[in-house]
């Protein structure tokens, strides 16, 4: 698949496609292996807790896992001013500093 956000239009982005809103495909070899191609919202429900407790009991090291950014809840805005610049970071909101203490 291609996870990721996709919005009608981004200003910001790299290319022309992207700016319009539109995500160039090669299908030929799709339709001759007879790939399925599905669009919507991720079934977060059926993996967040089992995924959260697997990153709180360090069977997964999401700093490296996705390379992301942990900041506290009062870093917050700043995360979202710059995920909304389009600035190629990921982050993890840690409220409760947990994530923190299990890197430290």
């Amino acid at each position: 698949g291609i996870p990721g956000l996709y919005v009608t239009e981004d200003p910001g982005a790299a290319d022309k496609s992207a700016q319009t809103g539109n995500l160039s495909l090669r299908l030929g070899l799709g339709w001759a292996k007879s790939h399925r191609f599905y669009t919507g919202q991720t079934p977060t429900l059926k993996y967040n807790r089992s995924l959260m407790q697997a990153i709180l009991h360090d069977r997964l090291p999401i700093g490296k896992i996705v390379n992301a950014t942990v900041i506290t809840l009062d870093e917050a805005p700043t995360g979202y001013a710059d995920f909304d610049k389009g600035v190629a970071k990921k982050f993890v909101i840690d409220p409760h500093g947990t994530v923190m203490k299990k890197a430290a």
